[in-house]
């Protein structure tokens, strides 16, 4: 199940660079000095943010993550991200994946990440978060819910493939971790083992040049 939810993501990734390739600005370089100054400069604040899907035969998952962030440098970007994410899974009735359980998952929270770009087009990311877990489950056999709550701090640590000219606009692909894995973290299965964390999204800097 989790492997086609794996491959439905990469699919969509692969068109949504296709699309973002045709959209983007054609220059030789991701940076320019021109016009720099000191200081706070507003050409380098950016907004934008991320959009999760997935889906297979027994679940399905979706969640936006819009962001806020700065370029430091021609190098260096760092800002803030809020994630908001459902899921659900369905029961089955023949015990192969649950005991008949369905499932409904709402996660909220945020945290900050840098994005180093060792090359012009690929990048290396840092993520820390704290998120907090709403879970209804229903046994379908009684008809009996139970609700759980929990929270888990998390730090997404990855490597991303993106173009952004700093002053227009930008996207990126990213491949992330948990590498702390709490218990509570969204980013884990229900054995407690991480899970891959696809994102891809868009970036549009405020004031363009």
């Amino acid at each position: 199940m989790t492997k086609k939810v794996v491959i439905a993501l990469c699919f969509w990734m692969i068109a949504f660079a296709g699309v973002a390739q045709d959209h983007m600005p054609y220059r030789a370089s991701t940076y320019t000095d021109e016009g720099a100054g000191t200081g706070f400069l507003k050409e380098n604040l950016f907004m934008g943010g991320g959009l999760q899907l997935g889906f297979g035969s027994d679940e399905f998952n979706i969640g936006v993550n819009p962001e806020i962030g700065y370029s430091l440098n021609r190098w260096l970007d760092v800002g803030a991200v809020v994630n908001f994410n459902y899921s659900s899974i369905r029961a089955d009735p023949n015990y192969v994946f649950n005991p008949d359980i369905s499932s409904k998952q709402f996660t909220y929270g945020g945290g900050v990440f840098g994005r180093a770009y060792v090359l012009p087009f690929l990048f290396l990311t840092a993520q820390p978060e704290f998120n907090w877990t709403s879970i209804r489950e229903k046994d379908e056999n009684s008809g009996a819910t139970a609700n759980f709550n929990a929270n888990a701090p998390s730090l997404l640590l990855g490597v991303g493939y993106g173009r952004r000219v700093v002053g227009e606009s930008g996207f990126y692909i990213a491949l992330m971790f948990d590498a702390i894995s709490n218990k509570n973290s969204p980013y884990n299965d229900v054995y407690g083992h991480p899970l891959p964390v696809i994102r891809a999204g868009f970036d549009f800097y405020l004031h363009r040049r």
